[in-house]
């Protein structure tokens, strides 16, 4: 079933686990998804760039979802840039819309999410924005600490924009780091005592387990997963290419002789490697048997 991406957040808030959102863009990413939650009786949330379709995957997520109806999911549309786009979500039945203003102005940022968030709002759709800026890992030595979120600013946001859940910069980067990811704990536990509403972590992906683990248990309830699952789905799929490859020193022949895989299965063995380390991250936040 699909649900609010709010009130799956305010429920893992309350009861102290987080919740993995896998990036999305096809029928194989979006049913391991809705299989790996059905397996851990996890929830799940699909976060969908518009660069990947967004109604294609809305629909893909409606199919999944009545296949799969004992699965709690939310559709999210990432870093949601053209007003077209964000209203194009809402549309296709997305049940939460990700704003990304974080490189405006404070001003700016308020300005823009406030009236979208009334749209979304309307509908029955639920909002997350970022304040604080999180960057690019190959730029993370020199842009980490530029962007971090301000306790004080991140109050007044929350009550003057009216969003769901807030993306805060804590020290993660998107993509692969160059450096060693090292969060600011004491200012995720600040925000998450003194913001009433869930909060966000985007650039889960080579962040470590240590230090997701320590997240979720300091006040993220939603982790921003892309990177470690899109290699994880590609490794796989090589390993299952080099394995069904002929072997040189085989004598045999005919029926005995080693079988190359075909196109369709080596697309199963990827999305079964995406799978396998998006239970992995479910694990680690705590949120199997939640549902």
């Amino acid at each position: 079933m699909i649900i609010s991406m709010g009130e799956m957040l305010n429920r893992a808030k309350k009861e102290g686990y987080g919740v993995a959102a896998p990036n999305v863009f096809n029928r194989e990413t979006i049913e391991a998804s809705f299989l790996a939650a059905r397996k851990l009786k996890a929830p799940v949330i699909l976060d969908v760039a518009s660069v990947h379709g967004i109604y294609e995957c809305a629909d893909l997520a409606r199919f999944y979802a009545a296949r799969y109806p004992e699965v709690p999911a939310a559709v999210n549309l990432d870093h949601g840039g053209p007003y077209e786009d964000i209203m194009k979500a809402i549309h296709a039945g997305f049940s939460s819309v990700m704003i990304d203003r974080s490189t405006l102005t404070y001003e700016e940022n308020v300005r823009e999410v406030k009236e979208i968030v009334k749209a979304a709002h309307a509908v029955g759709v639920s909002v997350e924005a970022e304040l604080g800026h999180v960057g690019q890992g190959d730029e993370y030595e020199q842009t980490r600490d530029q962007g971090l979120t301000k306790l004080s600013e991140a109050q007044s946001y929350v009550k003057e924009t009216g969003i769901d859940c807030l993306a805060v910069a804590v020290g993660t980067s998107h993509g692969v780091y160059k450096g060693t990811p090292h969060l600011e704990f004491e200012l995720l536990s600040t925000l998450s005592k003194e913001i009433a509403i869930p909060l966000v972590l985007h650039g889960g992906s080579g962040t470590g387990d240590e230090n997701l683990a320590k997240a979720v248990k300091t006040g993220i309830q939603k982790v921003n997963l892309n990177t470690d699952l899109s290699e994880a789905g590609k490794n796989a799929l090589r390993k299952a290419l080099a394995d069904s490859a002929p072997k040189k020193d085989t004598k045999a022949t005919g029926e005995f002789a080693p079988k190359k895989m075909n196109m369709q299965q080596t697309i199963v063995a990827g999305a079964e490697g995406f799978q396998k380390v998006l239970e992995h991250y479910m694990q680690l936040f705590d949120s199997q048997n939640r549902w």
